[in-house]
């Protein structure tokens, strides 16, 4: 890992256990830049992150899970929406290692990737809760915790939605110097801009302060997916704060960084009003990428990507050089849950197997 190689110490004091395959390519979208009349176009695939289940939740997983272990945990306890990669990442990844995960999930519209990362973390061993809003949600946490500290005399271990606290965001401070010994072997050009999916915040975050630490220019374009409740400014900066005091304490040849040096621009206008709601221009993203090859969806990459065509659409970075960079797993999973019976779920999650899909997805059921 560059990251390790240019501070040896973090690899001794910060846990860590290698569950994908890095570096992850780099390549031209040669049809959407010919499309959008762009000189430099590219994508960072993280869909290949790992052969079998792949996707950003991988980079953030290889340090939070290697805390669990670390720990002595059995279990991992974390969070999302009805829908979550995440959770389902979680559950895939925990299982492989010998721990059993709980999800804590809240509604989201449905959508045929719903459907499927439910079934994956079923399938994985995961106990499922489901909670019609935040609050309940906090008190079944309590209860869970508490039930599974009783049962088997340790309490598991909390893991953030998305997996961004300041652990897991090292994920992509690596991912970050991955990238720049990319463009010192000439794969691509340094990059003006990175166009990301800006959700629990740790891709994002993570990146500019990788770059950051390299002394790169690059602006991260960061596209808001979630409420701006969960996710905003004030959030991110303090989130590259004390993701950089992490990493200077662990090794102090890490730079100390000021949140002043955190180029990241937010863009909330893709946004759609609520998470997990498809839009039309994340729909048209998701139908320019496979042109390409490129395998997106509607809730995260796909409105990343139509924030960058908007952007090239009105000329303002035709000449720049752009990199998308590709969150979502891009594996094939249908042989985990081949069989499975969506009612051998809790059955507050058989309304998303029962309920028509929303409008705008594309995906198959």
């Amino acid at each position: 890992m560059e990251l390790f190689a240019a501070h040896p110490r973090l690899c001794k004091a910060l846990p860590h256990i290698r569950l994908g395959t890095f570096p992850t390519p780099v390549r031209r979208l040669e049809r959407l830049a010919a499309r959008l009349g762009m000189d430099h176009l590219y994508v960072k695939d993280d869909g290949l992150s790992a052969p079998e289940f792949g996707g950003n939740k991988v980079r953030k997983l290889e340090f939070l899970l290697a805390a669990a272990l670390r720990r002595g945990a059995r279990e991992v306890l974390t969070f999302g929406y009805a829908g979550s990669n995440h959770a389902a990442a979680t559950a895939f990844y925990a299982k492989r290692l010998g721990l059993r995960s709980i999800s804590m999930l809240l509604p989201q519209p449905n959508a045929a990737y719903v459907r499927r990362n439910l079934l994956v973390s079923h399938a994985c061993g995961a106990e499922l809760h489901h909670h019609p809003d935040v609050g309940r949600l906090v008190a079944g946490t309590s209860y869970q915790l508490a039930r599974h500290r009783l049962t088997t005399g340790r309490t598991p271990m909390v893991i953030r939605a998305g997996g961004s606290s300041p652990l897991g965001t090292l994920g992509y401070v690596a991912a970050a110097y991955e990238l720049a010994e990319q463009v010192a072997r000439g794969e691509m050009p340094e990059p003006d801009a990175i166009y990301v999916a800006f959700g629990s915040m740790g891709t994002a975050v993570g990146l500019a302060l990788g770059l950051a630490a390299r002394g790169l220019t690059t602006r991260v374009v960061a596209v808001q997916v979630v409420d701006r409740r969960i996710a905003n400014r004030s959030k991110a900066v303090r989130l590259f704060a004390r993701t950089a005091a992490l990493l200077h304490r662990a090794d102090p040849s890490f730079p100390e960084l000021a949140p002043a040096s955190m180029n990241l621009e937010l863009r909330e206008e893709f946004f759609g009003g609520e998470y997990g709601r498809f839009t039309a221009e994340s729909v048209r993203a998701v139908t320019l990428a496979r042109e390409d090859g490129l395998e997106l969806e509607g809730t995260y990459t796909g409105k990343a990507l139509a924030a960058l065509i908007a952007d090239a659409e009105a000329a303002g970075i035709r000449r720049t050089r752009v990199l998308f960079w590709n969150t979502h797993n891009a594996r094939d999973l249908s042989h985990l849950i081949e069989g499975t019976d969506y009612r051998s779920l809790p059955t507050a999650l058989w309304r998303y197997f029962e309920e028509p899909l929303q409008a705008l997805d594309i995906q198959k059921p």
